[in-house]
C-alpha cells in the first residue's frame, strides 16, 4: 500500500502541489484497478494516500472529480491510442471503422467503467467550477474524436459530432450489461450466451456502424462499407 511521506504532506510550492495531486490521482487508479468507483469511498482513498480527507478536498473539490480528473486522462490516452489505429486503416468502411473503435475501446477497461458512471455518479457531487472544466475538456475530446472518425469516413462536421457524442452513450448503455453481477453472469452463461467482452464488442460494433450508415443515408451520401 503505497502512502505519501510526511516531507510531501508538508510542501507547499506549485510543483510539490501538482505532486500531491498526480500522487492522489495515482492512487486513485490503483483502487479502480481493484474494485468498481461505486465502491471506493473518499475515506479509502485519503487513507490509501496517506492523508486527511479535509487534505485531499484542498486539490479536488469531491471524490467524483478525483474520478472525473481519471476519466480525462484514460479518454486522451484511448484517442491517441485510436487515432494510430484508424489511420492504419486501408482505405474507407463505416463497418470497419465501426468494428476498430469498438474493439479498441473494449481494451480500456477502466475509461469504459469511469464513462458508464459518469452521469449517474461522477457528474452528480462537483462544484459549477468543477464542471465547468470538465465540461469544457470533455467537449474537446469529443470534437478530436469527430475529427479522428471524419478523416476515415465521409460525414460532415456535424454529423461526425453526433456520432462521437453517441459512442459515449452507447459505451455507458452497454458496459453495465456485459458485466453484469455473478448471478446474472452465472445465469448468461447457463443459457448460451457469449461472454461479457464478445457481446461488448458485438454490440459497440452494431450500434456504431448503424449510426455511420443512418447519418450517411439521411446526408444523402452512399454509405462506403
Amino acid at each position: 500500500m503505497r502512502r505519501v511521506a510526511p516531507d510531501f504532506q508538508r510542501a507547499r510550492r506549485p510543483e510539490q502541489v501538482e505532486a500531491r495531486r498526480a500522487a492522489i490521482l495515482g492512487v486513485a487508479r490503483e483502487l479502480l484497478a481493484e474494485r468498481p468507483v461505486s465502491r471506493i469511498s473518499l475515506r479509502e482513498l485519503s487513507d490509501r494516500v496517506g492523508l486527511a480527507k479535509s487534505n485531499v478536498l484542498r486539490y479536488f473539490d469531491s471524490r467524483e472529480a478525483i474520478f472525473l480528473e481519471v476519466l480525462d486522462s484514460a479518454w486522451v490516452s484511448w484517442l491517441d491510442e485510436l487515432e494510430g489505429e484508424l489511420s492504419a486503416l486501408d482505405g474507407p468502411g463505416y463497418e470497419r471503422v465501426a468494428t476498430v473503435i469498438a474493439t479498441s475501446i473494449s481494451r480500456q477497461r477502466l475509461l469504459c467503467e469511469l464513462i458508464s458512471t459518469m452521469a449517474a455518479v461522477l457528474e452528480r457531487n462537483i462544484s459549477v467550477e468543477t464542471a465547468r472544466a470538465f465540461k469544457t475538456r470533455a467537449g474537446e475530446r469529443t470534437e478530436r474524436l469527430a475529427g479522428i472518425v471524419r478523416a476515415r469516413v465521409t460525414l460532415d462536421a456535424e454529423a461526425a459530432g453526433y456520432f462521437a457524442k453517441a459512442v459515449f452513450i452507447l459505451v455507458a448503455g452497454l458496459w453495465p450489461y456485459a458485466n453484469p453481477g455473478e448471478a446474472v453472469a452465472t445465469v448468461l452463461a447457463e443459457r448460451g450466451a457469449p461472454d461479457g467482452q464478445a457481446m461488448f464488442v458485438h454490440g459497440l460494433t452494431e450500434g456504431l456502424a448503424n449510426q455511420l450508415v443512418g447519418l450517411a443515408v439521411r446526408a444523402g451520401q452512399r454509405p462506403e462499407w
